[in-house]
């Protein structure tokens, strides 16, 4: 497999533009669609910090003029995408661990408020971009999601040579400097965001259930200012109330999903917690971890199948909602509640581990039918609408990002070991009451061949 030094680093970029390549098999296929995606956090970081823009438009000017503003958790999804980049053989090791070490030392120096990241950064200056007046401070669960992929490199790279060693030190440093216990504002929850200026004014508590899984998971798991298990039951779990009864398509939702309790929310909320999260054999006394994404992504297929508002396009091979831009600016596509006509491949795409076949066919459909309207350099667009005629050439790196990473979890389960194998994290789901597998394994085999291109 060719890596990104030299000359062959150029080709990364160049050959993902090439939309008239065929496959000899499904797994060069998706070597392909990986590194596509995985190109984004590479040939597409930011300069000084190494990480991720919070978007990429080709047919336009960045809003706000924050091309240099990048996004901490999608980097966080990023970062995982580099250790498959370097598994893999599309970045060499070296390399990789060098763009590594250019994050995490921007990380050390980037404001940090009790150990918490800002949800922008400012990549020239490292400063601060408030995401709103009063969002101008920590915010966890983007430093979640980041610091689920620096756990993941850790783990990668501890047992490495004195430069891989001295990463995995830095993000230790890092893991250990954030003050999860500073979040709970002295209650029994966990809340989102603080700042300096505004305090606790966002008043924005994590209770399940939704995307943020891993936010108290992390927070159990640290080795210097973990939550109670309280915290997890009272707070996220509401004391019980967060079990459903509802169902669709004989499919039961299993856990209410927060302002979509019919149909699950959007499908980002079984991507962004699972990077690193093994939902595979994870259980505790609210549900089955497995059954509760691989439902939701088949109720999100099932839903486009039937496709109850008639729009054009929506079918077995052409389905996933998740939030994204749309034709009326960015918004969270769910079924039913918010299906205005858009589809968003990374739905599709980063459900792999639940609906191998479903998500096959969608990335066949994407990729061969639709073709150019949908592909660049970074690989698919991130949203597009068949019914308005809409295919914007633009990236967002929360969307973008969860690609590669969650299709490795399906072929290999490289992130789910890696994440599930460090002490801190069996430590902290025993501690909430979590049983769990500690290996990743693929889910299911595909059914595809090269002759069903």
């Amino acid at each position: 497999m060719a890596s990104c030094s030299g000359t062959q680093k150029k080709n990364l970029a160049t050959d993902n533009d090439k939309r008239t390549l065929t496959f000899a098999s499904d797994d060069e296929f998706l070597d392909f669609i990986q590194k596509s995606h995985l190109n984004y956090m590479w040939d597409g970081a930011e300069k000084t910090s190494g990480l991720a823009p919070e978007r990429i438009h080709i047919d336009g000017n960045y809003p706000q003029n924050d091309a240099d503003v990048v996004t901490t958790g999608g980097s966080g999804f990023g970062i995982a995408g580099l250790i498959v980049g370097i598994e893999r053989g599309f970045i060499s090791r070296s390399e990789g661990v060098a763009r590594l070490h250019q994050i995490t030392n921007f990380l050390a120096r980037a404001p940090r408020y009790h150990g918490v990241w800002s949800h922008w950064i400012d990549g020239p200056t490292a400063q601060t971009k408030p995401f709103g007046k009063k969002d101008n401070g920590g915010d966890l669960v983007e430093s979640a999601f980041l610091m689920q992929g620096l756990l993941c490199a850790r783990e990668y790279f501890k047992d490495g040579d004195k430069t891989e060693k001295e990463l995995a030190q830095k993000i230790d440093t890092l893991w250990r400097e954030m003050d999860w216990t500073w979040y709970l504002h002295g209650k029994d929850v966990l809340y989102w965001h603080w700042s300096p200026d505004y305090g606790w004014e966002m008043n924005f508590p994590l209770r399940g259930y939704n995307e943020c899984l891993i936010t108290y998971i992390l927070a159990a798991s640290s080795p210097t200012h973990t939550i109670p298990a309280s915290a997890y039951h009272k707070g996220w779990a509401r004391n019980g109330d967060i079990k459903s009864n509802a169902e669709a398509y004989g499919l039961p939702l299993l856990l209410k999903h927060n302002g979509a309790e019919a149909y699950g929310g959007p499908l980002f909320w079984a991507h962004y917690s699972y990077i690193g999260l093994n939902p595979k054999g994870l259980k505790d006394e609210y549900a089955d971890y497995w059954e509760v994404n691989r439902n939701q992504a088949l109720i999100n297929h099932h839903y486009c199948v039937q496709n109850p508002k008639g729009f054009k396009g929506y079918g077995d091979n052409c389905w996933g909602l998740t939030a994204s831009y749309s034709v009326k600016g960015y918004t969270a596509h769910m079924p039913m509640t918010n299906d205005i006509g858009v589809i968003t491949p990374t739905a599709a795409l980063s459900s792999f581990p639940y609906t191998p076949r479903e998500s096959m066919l969608a990335l066949r459909h994407f990729y061969f039918d639709l073709g150019d309207k949908l592909w660049g350099k970074y690989g698919f667009y991130d949203a597009f609408s068949i019914q308005d005629g809409w295919y914007p050439q633009r990236y967002l790196a929360i969307d973008q990002l969860t690609i590669a990473p969650m299709i490795e979890n399906y072929r290999t389960g490289l992130l789910w070991k890696l994440f599930m194998g460090a002490p801190e994290i069996q430590k902290g789901l025993k501690k909430l009451g979590f049983t769990f597998e500690t290996s990743g394994a693929r889910a299911s085999q595909s059914t595809f061949s090269a002759k069903d291109q």
